[in-house]
C-alpha cells in the first residue's frame, strides 16, 4: 500500500466482508443444523414403523425374524437408496434383522439416542430406540447417510472454507484495484506537490480534480497565494530598502573616499562644516573644524564600503529571488563571461598581489547573463578577499562529461568540509575568518545557481589548501 489512506480504505472495505464471510459460513452450519434436526425428527418417526414391521415372534432364538416392512420403511429406503439402513437387535446385541454392521450400545431405556456410524466411507446419522414388538423388547435402529449436517462437516473446506477464501481474495484484488483508481487523483497530487519546487507557488487546478478533493485543492490554492504575497512583500521591502541606502552609500563613500585621498598627504585631514551657510537657512552656524588621523579616515572609509557592499549584495539576492524579474533565458558564452568577470577584478586582485589567471572552454549554457555575471563575480571576490598576498585565484569553465561548468579556484585558507552547507546560508560566516564580509556571497551564488537548476558544490583545493567552489550545468540542448 502506498499510502494510509489506502490502508485504511482497504481495512474498512475488507473486514466487513471478511466479516460478512464467516457470518455466511455460521449460517450455512445453521441451517445444516436446522435440517439435521428435521431428519433426526423424521428418523425417529419410522422407528415405531419398524417396530411394527415385526409381524410374528420367531421359532428359535437364531432364526430370523419375520418381517412385513412398512411403506413409509421401504419408502425411505428406496429414496435414500445405498445411504440408508436399518437393524433390529435383542438386548445382548445380536442383530436379528437388517444390517449386521449396524450396532452400537443398547439404550438403558426407551429414550431415543443418536449417534454417528463410520461405514464404508459413509458417514451415518443413526437413532437407538428400544422398542416393544410381537417378538418382545428389541433395539431398533435405523441409519441415514445423507444427512446435511454431517456432510457440511465433511464437506466444510470444499463447499464453504474454499469458495470464501476465494471470494474473499478475489474481493481483495477488485477492492484494491478500485480503490487504488478512486484515489489516483489525489495521489497525482500528491506527486504534483513533491515534484514541485519551493519557489513554485503557482495555484492548481482546481476545476481538474474531483468534487472530493476540490476543497483540499482550493485550500492549497489559498495557502500559496498567502505565501506568495508575503514572499513579494519581503522581496520589495528588501528591494526598496536597499534601493534606497544606495543613493547616500554612494554619495558618503565618495566624501570618504575625496577625504581620504587628501588625509594620505599629510597624515591628517580638516573638514570644515559649512551646514550654516547654506541657502535658506534662518540663521548661519558658526563653522565646526573636525581634525582626525589618517587611520581613523581609513577605518571610516572601510565601513563605509562594506556597508555600500552589502546593500548591492542584498539588492542583488532580492533580484534573484524576485522570478519575475529575470525575463527570458537565453545563450551564454562562459568564456567571454569569464574573461568580462576577469577584467573587473583585475585591479582588486594586484592590489593583493594575486595571481588572477584564467583558463576557459569553449562552452554554454542557457540563463540569464546578468545573473550569472553577478555569481562568478562573487565567487571571484571571494576567493580574492579571502586568499593570501601572493596567492593564485583561477577562474575555470568548460564541459564535464557534456555538461557546461564553472569553477573558481584559490589556495586560501579555504573551508572545513563540515561548514560547507552552512556558508551557503545568507549572513553565515565562519568562525575565526579574516577579513570582513556580511556573508551574503554565497547565499547569491546558491540562489542563482537554483535558478538555473543546479546547485553549487564546494571541495577542497587540489593544490592543498584552498577553496574549488564548482556550478555545474545540465547537458544543454543542441
Amino acid at each position: 500500500m502506498s499510502t494510509g489512506l489506502q490502508r485504511r480504505l482497504l481495512a474498512l472495505l475488507l473486514v466487513p466482508l471478511l466479516l460478512l464471510a464467516g457470518f455466511n459460513t455460521w449460517f450455512d452450519y445453521r441451517l445444516a443444523g436446522n435440517a439435521s434436526l428435521q431428519q433426526d425428527r423424521a428418523l425417529l418417526a419410522l422407528v415405531p414403523l419398524l417396530a411394527d414391521s415385526v409381524v410374528a415372534r420367531p421359532l428359535s432364538e437364531d432364526a430370523p425374524l419375520p418381517l412385513l416392512t412398512a411403506p413409509p420403511v421401504d419408502q425411505f429406503l428406496a429414496e435414500h437408496n445405498g445411504l440408508a439402513a436399518y437393524s433390529l437387535s435383542d438386548l445382548e446385541g445380536r442383530v436379528r434383522a437388517g444390517e449386521v454392521w449396524l450396532t452400537g450400545p443398547t439404550p438403558a431405556d426407551a429414550t431415543p439416542a443418536y449417534y454417528g456410524e463410520e461405514q464404508g466411507g459413509v458417514h451415518y446419522r443413526v437413532v437407538a430406540q428400544r422398542v416393544q414388538t410381537v417378538a418382545g423388547e428389541l433395539v431398533a435402529r435405523i441409519a441415514d447417510g445423507s444427512d446435511a449436517r454431517q456432510q457440511w462437516m465433511q464437506q466444510l473446506w470444499f463447499k464453504v472454507l474454499l469458495p470464501n477464501a476465494l471470494l474473499v481474495l478475489g474481493l481483495f484484488f477488485a477492492v484494491n484495484w478500485a480503490v487504488r483508481r478512486a484515489l489516483r487523483p489525489l495521489l497525482e497530487l500528491k506527486d504534483q506537490v513533491e515534484r514541485r519546487s519551493p519557489r513554485d507557488l503557482s495555484a492548481f487546478d482546481a476545476e481538474a480534480s474531483p468534487d472530493e478533493v476540490r476543497p483540499l485543492v482550493l485550500a492549497l490554492n489559498r495557502l500559496f497565494s498567502l505565501v506568495s504575497a508575503q514572499a513579494v512583500s519581503q522581496q520589495r521591502f528588501v528591494a526598496d530598502a536597499a534601493h534606497q541606502l544606495r543613493t547616500p552609500l554612494a554619495a558618503l563613500q565618495a566624501q570618504v573616499e575625496a577625504w581620504a585621498q587628501a588625509s594620505t598627504h599629510g597624515g591628517t585631514a580638516d573638514w570644515r562644516d559649512r551646514a550654516g551657510s547654506v541657502s535658506g537657512t534662518k540663521h548661519a552656524l558658526a563653522p565646526v573644524d573636525i581634525t582626525v588621523s589618517a587611520e581613523q579616515v581609513q577605518a571610516l572609509r572601510a565601513a563605509v564600503r562594506r556597508t555600500s557592499q552589502l546593500a548591492n549584495q542584498l539588492l542583488a539576492l532580492s533580484r534573484v529571488e524576485a522570478r519575475q524579474a529575470h525575463g527570458a533565458a537565453h545563450r551564454v558564452d562562459l568564456a567571454q563571461l569569464c574573461e568580462t568577470v576577469l577584467l573587473h577584478h583585475l585591479d582588486a586582485a594586484a592590489a593583493k598581489g594575486i595571481d588572477l589567471g584564467v583558463d576557459t572552454a569553449p562552452a554554454q549554457v542557457d540563463g540569464h547573463e546578468w545573473l550569472l555575471r553577478e555569481m562568478l563575480s562573487n565567487l571571484v571576490d571571494n576567493a580574492i578577499k579571502y586568499t593570501p598576498t601572493g596567492g593564485h585565484v583561477t577562474v575555470r569553465c568548460g564541459r564535464k562529461d557534456g555538461a557546461p561548468f564553472l569553477q573558481v579556484e584559490d589556495d586560501g585558507p579555504g573551508i572545513a568540509p563540515t561548514e560547507h552547507e552552512q556558508v551557503l546560508a545568507p549572513f553565515y560566516r565562519v568562525p575565526g575568518a579574516p577579513g570582513e564580509g556580511s556573508g551574503l556571497g554565497l547565499a547569491i551564488v546558491q540562489e542563482i545557481a537554483a535558478v538555473h537548476g543546479t546547485h553549487v558544490a564546494l571541495a577542497p583545493s587540489p593544490l592543498g589548501t584552498g577553496l574549488r567552489a564548482s556550478v555545474g550545468f545540465p547537458v544543454q540542448k543542441p
